[in-house]
């Protein structure tokens, strides 16, 4: 009759563990981070990028982590003047520092000039990507980093109505 008893211990022992192991994993600290965009104004009725991903990487780590990205054609001129708007967001350990960021754009890049609409070329180097250094350590709040997409810098003409866009952003 002992023998059960002894059983039914051994079980909710080895249960408790279990669970008390579960539970630690889900104590690490997470915050959520925000990557905004804003624009600096320029001589242009529209500059329109094709943002279709945003990816961190971690001090600690040689691998990309892929955000929840609002893949979309933004007008940069509609987020100037302090406006600005959430194109990235993901829920990171709190215990990380972000290194840096990667914008990759899409092919649907257009300017808007005298009401001509051009197609902005993306150079072959930087369609994996433009990078961002920034070294923020994340904290267990909201964070949210502010990224200023120069269009003034970031238009460049090549020619009479052949554009070139090469990112220029930087950390506001």
């Amino acid at each position: 009759m002992k023998v059960p008893g002894i059983r039914i211990i051994l079980f909710a022992l080895g249960s408790l563990v279990v669970l008390t192991n579960c539970d630690k994993k889900n104590l690490e600290p997470v915050t959520q981070l925000k990557i905004r965009l804003t624009d600096v104004p320029v001589n242009a009725q529209e500059v329109n990028v094709h943002i279709k991903e945003v990816r961190v990487k971690f001090a600690n780590d040689t691998t990309e982590t892929t955000l929840n990205t609002k893949e979309a054609i933004y007008n940069l001129l509609d987020y100037q003047d302090g406006k600005d708007t959430v194109i990235a967001q993901g829920n990171l350990s709190a215990t990380n520092t972000v290194r840096e960021l990667r914008v990759i754009l899409g092919d649907s890049n257009t300017l808007k000039i005298n009401n001509e609409v051009y197609h902005l070329n993306i150079p072959v180097s930087l369609r994996s990507g433009t990078k961002i250094i920034i070294d923020k350590k994340l904290n267990k709040s909201i964070e949210s980093v502010v990224l200023d997409f120069d269009a003034g810098l970031s238009v460049v003409e090549l020619g009479k109505g052949n554009y070139q866009l090469n990112p220029v952003i930087k950390l506001k």
